[in-house]
Parts: C-alpha cells; structure tokens; sequence
C-alpha cells in the first residue's frame, strides 16, 4: 500500500480508462521505447551510500540525494563528502520515534523500518530510502520501542517476540507496527494509515466497487499480496456503506488501521488482542449482535473461512482478504484449506454465496511519483457460479476475459489499460503480468478488435 492511500491516479483509472490507441504497440514494433528521448532515470543506490550487506548492485534502498526534488535537502542520507559537510549525519542520542514518523507523514511516504546497523529507512513511493541519521545499536532501538509500549506488551513481546500494535501521533496519523526480534535485536516496521479515509473514487478504484456494496448478503473478497492497499480498499467500500446506508456495520482486525465514524451507519470496530482474544471468537460472536455487514480483516484459516461462509449463506453482507493474486487462486485457496470429503460442500455453499472477487496490486506511476492501483475484477455471474461448483476454477480467468460486458475484467486487461493511459511504463506492465505474450498481444491489438480496447475479449470501456 502506497501510504495506504494510492494517490489519485486520475484520467485513465480503474473508474476512468484512458483513450484507447494513445500508445500503441509495444517497443520493438513501431513504437518508439518507454521513455525514448528522455535523459535516463536514477539508477536505485548508486551515487548514495552503498547498499546494505548482501544486497545486489542496483539496490531497491536508495541513498542517493540526486533527482529527488520532492524530498528537501538534508534529509536522506548520501556519503558524497560535500553534502555531508553541509547536513551532517544526526545522532540518534535522545531521539524518539515520533519524530521519525512526522517525517514519514511530512514525505507523504508510505513505512518506516528500525532495525540495528542501519539508519532509519522509509519507503517513499514503492522505493526504500535511508534517512540522515547514524545507524541503530540494539540498545538505540530496545530503548525508542519501549517507550512506546505498556509494560503489558513489553512482557508479551518479551515472550512471544513478535507483536502487533496500532500507534497515534496525535491529530496527524496512525501506525499499523509490527515489532520483532531479528539478530537477537528489537526491529520494527511501521506502516502510515491516513487519518482521513479515502473514497474509492479517490483511489481511482472501480466504480463496480462501489455498485456492489448494495447488495444485501453475500461474500466479497478483496485480494493482493502484502502492502497491495487491501486494507485501504475495504476502508473506501466500507465508508461508501456508512456514507449511503443504515446499517450495522461489526469490523474484526489486527490491529484496527483506517478509525471510522459513525455516519448513516453504526460501526462497531473490535481489534484482536484488545477488544476479543481470537478471531474465530470474535466472528462467532458477531453473528449474534446483530450485524448488516461484518468485515473479517483476514480469512486466516479454515475454521474463519467457513464461518464467513456460513454468516453471508446467513443473510448478511461480509467483507474479507486473502493473500492471493487472482480471482482463480482465490476460489482455490478457499476450497484447498477444507479436508477432501468437505470440499464439494464447500464449492456449492461458496458458488452460490459469493458476490465478487477483486484482485489488486500497486504499481509506481510512469512519473515516477506515487502509485496506481491495478485490478482484476470476477463478479459471480451464473457461468462463474457453474465453474465454480464443477471445479474448473482454470477456466475463470478466460471466463472474465471474455465478460467485460458485465464489468468483469482481468488484470493483464487492467494492466494494459493502465499503460495505454500512459500511466505506467511497458517494463512495469510486463513485470506484473500474468502472461507476457497475451499482454502483448492485447497492447497491439487496434481498438474495438478482439483483444483490444473495448473489443470482445478486451477490457470493458469503463466510464
């Protein structure tokens, strides 16, 4: 998640597609190479401070100072003698931990990462980069994370060594911190939730995720890996709910990010740890509370798959994530978790119960700066539901393809949409891709043509 919020992308989003044939082709075949002309870019960690131990030349941590005009001076660290002349190497004597994070928020970044050996580092559109300060010693950081925590989770963490923690910078911002061991040190990355919470039209998500909050009941899933903006998208759909609706909305996550008002809607926020000892407990319960909607921070096993199941067969509206790529590997993943003898049971219960499954993942803006948010969109129509029950989920990703007159598209579509926008650079496209030869094929093919913009078996021209 970029900062949890993605940037608005927008003409050429998800919502709003850019013009079809505004970059034909592909380099190699007519069309002249991304960034063709243009001086070349920055290459990550050279002309900085050397990367860490054990990373490879070209290193995604970047210390460099250069070509980065939107971070003022002084602040990364860089070893050129006469920059450091000018902003010397800060001590960490006394520091605390907020003043790392104002800068996290004051950057518009989106991590900060402590761990021993090393400077404070942030991540700062998709990319790492050290800040000025002298590395950490273990005493440095075993000091700066107990300052911040009860002596509850001191001992905790003392036991378990790992814990999971939200932590305020008051009327700023909110951090989702997860603190470990590593090396016989404390560690600790800490990820920005924005105080405000975004709208999916801010995001420049599909507007289909907005269509689909209405529904009464049902299950929707809203997948990616780790730090794909899952969480800020469920908080967007979740707010068009509070925004629009009466209803009664019960959230169970670890630990809470995006804090939610009370608007149309009543939002009752529990996190684990803090508000109910286990997930499976929290969701049991939540069915006799009376909710309209529920939203399960994480399906984490097979026991919270099948109660979030059960409670939209039940008639409410649930919400979830999973860690998966795709809608075909998310209707996999929930079946494959249940023993043989269970699994065509489960098959006919989610077939007939789930709404939609939205795939996601962020990639850097061709700019340079910030990062858009890319989509495979799988909505439970009656040949979706039929694949579904007879176990042919290989046979979904053509079936989207094929459906963009339903507002379903893949992300190999969404990909090539989001380039023929101009928005992200061919590199990135193929690098994220599902399949590379049929990704350009589709970027090659005219508009309105099978495979192209707006054609059978293209992208819907989404407005």
């Amino acid at each position: 998640m970029q900062n949890n919020n993605f940037n608005r992308p927008g003409p050429g989003g998800p919502g709003q597609p850019g013009q079809p044939g505004q970059r034909p082709g592909i380099p190699g075949q007519g069309v002249p190479p991304q960034g063709a002309g243009q001086p070349p870019r920055a290459t990550p960690g050279i002309g900085g401070a050397p990367p860490p131990m054990g990373a490879a030349p070209g290193s995604v941590v970047e210390s460099t100072v250069t070509a980065q005009a939107d971070i003022p001076e002084g602040l990364l660290l860089s070893d050129d003698a006469d920059y450091l002349k000018r902003f010397p190497t800060k001590s960490l004597d006394g520091l605390h931990v907020d003043e790392l994070l104002h800068t996290v928020v004051d950057l518009n970044a989106s991590d900060l990462h402590l761990c021993q050996n090393s400077p404070p580092v942030i991540r700062h559109d998709g990319k790492l980069r050290r800040l000025n300060y002298q590395p950490f010693t273990p005493v440095d950081l075993q000091r700066m994370m107990y300052e911040i925590i009860s002596d509850e989770n001191i001992n905790k963490f003392e036991t378990t060594w790992e814990l999971d923690f939200s932590y305020a910078l008051p009327r700023r911002a909110r951090y989702r911190v997860n603190m470990y061991r590593e090396k016989a040190s404390v560690a600790a990355a800490f990820r920005l939730i924005p105080q405000k919470v975004p709208t999916v039209r801010d995001l420049g998500l599909p507007l289909i995720m907005e269509t689909i909050t209405q529904k009464p009941r049902g299950l929707i899933l809203v997948t990616g890996p780790t730090g794909s903006g899952k969480s800020t998208s469920l908080a967007a759909m979740i707010d068009f709910i509070n925004t629009n609706n009466a209803h009664h909305i019960i959230t169970i996550e670890d630990p809470i990010e995006y804090l939610h008002v009370h608007k149309n809607s009543i939002i009752n926020q529990r996190e684990l740890g803090a508000d109910t000892k286990a997930f499976l407990n929290a969701l049991r319960a939540s069915l006799r509370e009376d909710p309209d909607i529920i939203l399960v921070g994480e399906m984490r096993d097979m026991e919270t798959i099948s109660l979030a199941i059960t409670a939209a067969e039940t008639g409410h509206l649930v919400f979830a994530t999973l860690h998966t790529n795709n809608a075909a590997e998310s209707v996999d993943r929930m079946i494959d978790v249940f023993p043989p003898a269970q699994q065509e049971q489960i098959r006919v219960q989610l077939s007939n119960n789930l709404i939609a499954i939205i795939a996601q993942q962020l990639l850097p803006k061709a700019t340079g700066k910030g990062r858009v948010p890319c989509n495979e969109v799988m909505l439970a129509s009656s040949a979706i539901r039929n694949l579904i029950r007879e176990a042919k989920s290989h046979q979904i990703a053509s079936m989207i393809q094929t459906s963009g007159n339903q507002g379903m598209f893949t992300m190999d579509q969404n990909l090539r949409d989001r380039y023929m926008s101009g928005l992200i650079t061919l590199e990135d496209a193929f690098a994220r891709c599902q399949n590379v030869e049929e990704l350009r094929k589709m970027i090659n093919a005219p508009a309105g043509q099978p495979g192209g913009p707006g054609g059978p078996g293209g992208a819907p021209v989404r407005r």
